[in-house]
């Protein structure tokens, strides 16, 4: 269904967040990339110059509240449409609705939330009235615009990235909550600074599992005759375990195994062993993460040390064997293993340019000289004829052209003098000095 709402509605039963929503841009904390003094979005809001535009952010850094902000500051219709709920047949009904207000000279600002939930079809049905004007389109999306957003309605809109906030912001966010008389000032709360850091740190950038747990920290506090008193025990007792930030599908996913990939990289084993820890607590599959490693193995170590594969292959197999929490310390032994090993990309590359030639040159045929004969029309037709059978030499070496006409002579393998890789170094310019004496 779609929503209209009063701006800034304060019923004392709703949550405390939505108590607090900031009603201009003095009351708005954070962002202050995008809303301080003199900084693009703050100037376009109070020139009035808003248009169409996406907010890309975590939850809870006030991407509804700004767009609401924009309305009251624009004098606008505000229209909260949700993408989990409304389809194509809703979209027309407001976009009729908007365009009418448009002929009254009337702007209509339509909130998406989740706009990256609408398909191609429902996001294309937008379009053509953003592109008349009849709607401001605001959309908000935890997801990266770039893939979860249609081209061509991306094109119309300005992105702007919200981050998470910081811990001073948070901290004087909750301190605002304290005094505010739509939050907890016509009470007497007594709270440290130490525990609204506490309450600060376990928000994560969320402003409104903050200000959630703030609610239910000061509603769980110890009476002493009016003082609420809150406590580090409070704070404890309420929030038990921390909840990470993290959907297994969605794009802090890929942050977080990139993180993982490049601290091994840049052998850093106590950074890898923190985004180990990040995924494995968030509930991520451990055999997800395994398998991650031993590509990792072969793609940033290689030959540098062969044995860094076996390690891998075996925290895979103990991961599979004894699941979380019991193969964290595995996949632990197998992270610190990568990170501080001698690093080779050879095999990466080499394989990497060979699948360029291959993809380029898909019809070059395989030399005669090593396709099997399994029939005497084959034997006719030369197959396998001139093969030496590389046993029986004294070398177990031959001088065979192995590739295809066209690529003779080109090399993809180049080891580094990592690790045990320069022995395979030393063993393969052994191998072509070799071939080109006996060529």
């Amino acid at each position: 269904m779609i929503e209209k709402y009063t701006l800034f509605e304060n019923d004392e039963s709703q949550p405390l967040a939505a108590r607090l929503r900031p009603r201009n841009l003095d009351e708005f904390f954070g962002q202050k990339h995008l809303l301080g003094e003199g900084k693009l979005l703050r100037r376009l809001i109070e020139n009035d110059k808003v248009g169409s535009m996406i907010f890309w952010g975590p939850p809870g850094v006030g991407k509804t509240t700004l767009a609401r902000i924009i309305t009251n500051h624009t004098h606008a219709k505000f229209i909260d449409f949700s993408a989990v709920t409304s389809g194509i047949k809703e979209i027309k009904q407001v976009m009729e609705q908007a365009e009418e207000n448009r002929l009254l000279g009337e702007k209509t600002i339509l909130f998406v939330d989740e706009i990256h939930r609408f398909n191609k079809a429902q996001q294309d049905a937008f379009l053509p009235y953003v592109e008349k004007g009849s709607i401001i389109l605001i959309g908000a999306t935890t997801e990266n615009p770039s893939f979860e957003v249609n081209g061509a309605l991306l094109s119309r809109c300005k992105v702007f990235v919200l981050q998470a906030l910081k811990t001073e912001d948070m901290i004087e966010l909750l301190k605002r909550a304290l005094i505010d008389e739509r939050g907890f000032g016509k009470q007497q709360v007594e709270i440290s600074h130490e525990c609204l850091e506490m309450i600060a740190l376990f928000a994560n950038g969320d402003a409104r599992n903050a200000l959630y747990t703030l609610e239910m920290v000061v509603l769980n506090g110890e009476l002493d005759g009016e003082k609420i008193i809150v406590t580090k025990e409070n704070i404890e007792q309420c929030t038990l375990k921390k909840s990470l930030l993290y959907d297994k599908n969605g794009e802090e996913h890929y942050n977080l195994i990139s993180a993982l990939h490049k601290s091994m990289r840049n052998s850093d084993p106590d950074a890898a062993v923190y985004w180990l820890a990040r995924m494995l607590e968030a509930g991520e599959d451990p055999l997800y993460v395994a398998r991650r490693i031993i590509r990792f193995a072969s793609e940033d170590v290689g030959l540098a040390d062969p044995r860094a594969l076996e390690i891998a292959v075996a925290a895979y197999d103990a991961a599979h064997y004894l699941g979380m929490p019991e193969c964290s310390v595995h996949l632990t032994q197998a992270v610190v293993y990568m990170s501080i090993a001698p690093k080779s990309n050879a095999l990466y590359m080499a394989y990497e340019n060979a699948k360029k030639d291959a993809i380029s040159m898909l019809a070059e045929p395989v030399p005669l000289v090593i396709r099997n004969a399994p029939t005497k029309l084959m034997e006719e037709l030369n197959y396998g004829k001139g093969y030496k059978y590389a046993h029986d030499t004294k070398e177990k070496l031959t001088n065979m052209q192995c590739l295809p006409n066209s690529l003779s002579g080109k090399e993809y393998y180049h080891p580094t003098e990592q690790g045990l890789e320069q022995r395979f170094k030393s063993r393969l310019e052994e191998i072509k000095d070799w071939k080109k004496k006996h060529s």
